[in-house]
């Protein structure tokens, strides 16, 4: 059935509820009819035991020692000494038959159709042999217009009880979806314009709140995807203008007059630097979101090598900034549940912040702590500024500590992409409070 939910319950609870009168209604009848039926039987038996006991017999002859209540309305009684009347109603010659023919039979039960009337027959009996016949009867009438009536009452009265359920039904059901219909108004106006709207009905505690629950957390995911692709188009915005900027003076100038050879090669050089530049930041950018869809990772990364590789990789900057890295070598291996490369991504830039910012030295140091991996990597530089420990996260927000001076002009994505990185794969990124130089460390899963 199509409709509204409201128009499907209304209509299962009608259609439950008329087959529930209907049978109560039936099964009232059938009741109250075989409760007259037993009623006439009863009084049939009761007058024809009544008549018996005012018979005497003598000499093998019945004599009646008191006449039958002839005054009565309904007092039909026949007696026969054996088939000859001895005592009959006044009433029509067909009923007089009917009684006729039961008494010849001795005993039973039989309704006569045309006169509306059940009668009842029961033997006379001496010395074990029948001399007569007593017969009863009963009109049926009065017990077949009680029925009746009662079955036409019955019929109107689930009739009605069925139309005010059906208003009821439709009333209690409108009045408890309401509240569900304005939630999915609202839910779908706040989904459009204010992602930061909530029902905010507390604890779940029935249907309505349980509800309101389930559209809060749909809100929190929309507002998280939406702000992610935010971030996303935003980071991908900054991170790439610089190195696109680059590429794009250098070949400008590069093609404003003719060079010789040596020159032309220093612009290629340095397109290609920042063409290398930008590859990195698609490919980080490209992991983060890619992480943060699926959850995690199921492959394994040994630290010390993954850390060496990344410090291998900063070798550059390290001879340009002339900045000594020192790595703290664990006595055992330690393995973190994420991709090898994806932990490069995460290292890289917080190794690089670290030779940037520092004065002569950085110092790598990796460590278990207990279902969790730390690389805490330390440099001699300024260190964070309170201001820094607060924004230093947040995209495109660059410290206000001075950098190396060979150190071109940063972005501010690099610890906000690392961070990111490192909780979608269960991780962690942190500053804490240091006294001297700055330190950062980086907190993954240790492999099961």
């Amino acid at each position: 059935m199509k409709g509204t939910i409201r128009q499907r319950l209304t209509f299962s609870v009608v259609c439950v509820t008329a087959v529930m009168l209907a049978l109560l209604v039936v099964g009232f009848n059938l009741s109250l009819r075989a409760s007259l039926d037993g009623d006439v039987d009863r009084l049939l038996h009761a007058r024809a035991q009544a008549t018996l006991d005012n018979i005497d017999l003598e000499n093998g002859k019945l004599e009646v020692s008191e006449g039958s209540d002839d005054g009565a309305e309904d007092a039909l009684v026949w007696i026969y000494d054996d088939r000859k009347p001895l005592e009959s109603p006044q009433v029509a010659s067909q009923l007089d038959r009917v009684a006729a023919s039961l008494a010849a039979e001795g005993s039973g039960e039989r309704d006569d159709s045309d006169s509306d009337t059940r009668l009842f027959a029961r033997p006379v009996v001496q010395n074990g042999r029948v001399v007569g016949t007593v017969v009863t009867g009963v009109s049926l009438e009065p017990y077949e217009r009680t029925a009746d009536r009662a079955a036409f009452a019955s019929v109107v009265l689930a009739l009605i009880m069925l139309v005010l359920i059906t208003i009821t039904t439709r009333l209690v059901v409108g009045r408890a979806l309401k509240p569900v219909s304005e939630m999915t108004e609202e839910a779908a106006k706040w989904s459009e314009h204010d992602l930061d709207r909530r029902f905010n009905e507390g604890e779940p505690t029935d249907e309505l709140t349980r509800l309101a629950a389930t559209f809060d957390t749909m809100l929190d995911r929309m507002a998280y995807m939406v702000r992610h692709e935010r971030n996303f188009s935003a980071e991908l915005s900054h991170e790439l203008r610089t190195p696109l900027s680059a590429i794009s003076a250098e070949a400008e100038i590069a093609l404003r007059k003719d060079r010789d050879a040596a020159e032309y090669r220093e612009s290629l050089e340095r397109i290609a630097e920042r063409s290398t530049e930008l590859t990195k930041i698609l490919e980080t950018l490209l992991d983060v979101a890619r992480s943060e869809g699926s959850g995690g990772s199921d492959e394994a990364a040994d630290l010390l090598d993954s850390v060496d590789s990344a410090v291998a990789a900063a070798g550059s900057l390290t001879d340009r900034y002339g900045v000594v890295v020192e790595l703290d070598r664990p006595e055992g291996r330690i393995r973190a549940q994420v991709a090898g490369d994806t932990f490069q991504r995460m290292i890289s830039p917080i190794i690089e912040n670290a030779i940037t910012y520092a004065r002569a030295t950085v110092s790598i140091a990796i460590r278990s702590r207990g279902r969790t991996a730390e690389v805490v990597i330390r440099d001699d530089g300024p260190g964070f500024s309170p201001r820094d420990l607060e924004a230093a996260f947040e995209p495109g927000m660059r410290g206000i500590a001075a950098r190396n001076e060979a150190a071109p002009p940063g972005t501010g994505l690099g610890l906000a992409l690392a961070r990111r990185l490192a909780r979608a794969n269960g991780g962690d990124v942190s500053i804490p409070v240091s006294g001297d130089g700055g330190t950062v460390i980086l907190t993954v899963p240790i492999a099961s």
